[in-house]
């Protein structure tokens, strides 16, 4: 299960973006340019959760019990906890 929210990061001078695990305790700085990195976007799911995918069209799919969106990497449902098919791919 993942405790700590996923952000989108962005270096200022260089527009590079990094998506990371924030520790609000932390500071986080660029490799390259040791600037610190600011915040762009919250990435859904909000933690904690038991999924590591993002929210994108790519990583979702239609639940068979409830017909509501769910990330593929989870086996169980959470809107309705109904067990989901196994994947083919």
């Amino acid at each position: 299960m993942r405790l700590l929210q996923k952000y989108r990061m962005r270096t200022p001078s260089t527009g590079r973006e990094v998506v990371i695990a924030v520790d609000p305790e932390k500071v986080y700085v660029d490799r390259e340019t040791g600037e610190r990195l600011e915040p762009v976007a919250q990435l859904l799911p909000l933690a904690p959760t038991a999924s590591e995918l993002p929210w994108a069209i790519e990583n979702l799919r239609f639940c068979d019990g409830c017909d509501q969106l769910a990330q593929r990497d989870l086996v169980q449902c959470p809107w309705c906890g109904h067990r989901m098919e196994a994947l083919a791919d």
